[in-house]
């Protein structure tokens, strides 16, 4: 279908430029006695009937080619309506993202205006070469004076079409970190947990190194918890495991890590590894927090912290 409409197009275009140079000869012929000069010497020798003739034959070719400009726009619209439709079909079908959506859905109906008006044109005698080198020099020109625009607008489609990330996903990159709140075509809309709100240029975006803590349905939480040394460690590990199990929101298919990680100077550490939602993530990271310290202070677990004694020497 896609094919039959593009030859469709060429064909209109084609036909449009046969019937532009049949009408153009018949006027091109004409149109030297209807100067100034000939219409002044015909009325200077009374040859009225002359004139009169001419003028109506420029008029009928000039009607015909206006006629003929009215059909090439009527069916060029009849062709880019369904040129549109196809297209509107194909994203739907696609799913393609609604910014990406409107941005092809304008980008077509430019690109399809522009070669309608280049036709008719046409068809009217006027020169099209002159039109078409004109639009080309000035898209160099903005090109050039925004470059940088270009970019972002480039970034823009490039995160609308492979979607690295979208709405609601909690991302960072650039130096910024927050939750998407809007994906435009040249900036992307970043809230942040204090509730700030940053415009990032799509530019670096698309090509910079980003992470994506939403990307994925499930996350790990690590920790890693200090015993003092003399403290048993069997007793700290089966404290945790009992907390971990607790907790509903620990995901239970996967088993959970604890294992003696460093002996410090000051410490014995202990790391522990749990996999939850997502979206359960700090809320299980600051509960665990919470109860470890508590627990650990009613079984006798000490928590070491940096110290520093001091000597104090009399002087004799």
């Amino acid at each position: 279908m896609k094919e039959n409409l593009i030859d469709s197009v060429i064909t209109l275009c084609n036909t449009l430029s046969s019937a532009a140079d049949s009408v153009g000869g018949a006027i091109a012929d004409t149109a030297k006695f209807a100067n100034e000069k000939v219409a002044a010497e015909l009325l200077k020798d009374g040859n009225y009937e002359a004139f009169l003739q001419i003028l109506i034959e420029n008029a009928v070719n000039f009607g015909t080619r206006i006629l003929l400009a009215i059909l090439v726009y009527t069916i060029g619209k009849w062709i880019m309506n369904r040129i549109k439709k196809f297209i509107e079909k194909i994203l739907e079908k696609k799913d393609v993202e609604p910014s990406l959506a409107s941005f092809f859905r304008s980008l077509v109906n430019i690109v399809l205006s522009f070669v309608l008006i280049i036709c008719v044109i046409g068809v009217l005698g006027i020169e099209t070469t002159s039109f078409v080198a004109l639009f080309a020099s000035a898209g160099v020109a903005i090109g050039m004076a925004l470059s940088g625009t270009l970019q972002n607008f480039a970034g823009g489609v490039m995160i609308l079409l492979f979607k690295p990330f979208k709405v609601g996903d909690y991302i960072d990159a650039n130096g910024q970190s927050g939750t998407v709140k809007e994906i435009q075509i040249f900036n992307t809309i970043i809230n942040t947990v204090d509730n700030k709100t940053i415009i990032v240029p799509n530019g670096g975006l698309s090509t910079s190194v980003m992470t994506n803590y939403s990307k994925e349905s499930t996350r790990r939480v690590d920790w890693v918890f200090g015993i003092a040394y003399g403290d048993s460690y069997d007793t700290a590990k089966e404290i945790l495991l009992d907390l971990i199990s607790k907790d509903e929101r620990i995901l239970k298919d996967k088993a959970p890590f604890v294992a003696l990680t460093t002996l410090n100077s000051s410490s014995v550490d202990i790391v522990v590894r749990v996999w939850v939602n997502s979206g359960d993530y700090w809320g299980v990271y600051f509960d665990m927090n919470e109860k470890v310290y508590k627990t650990f202070t009613e079984k006798g677990i000490n928590i070491p912290f940096p110290q520093m004694d001091v000597y104090v020497h009399p002087r004799d």
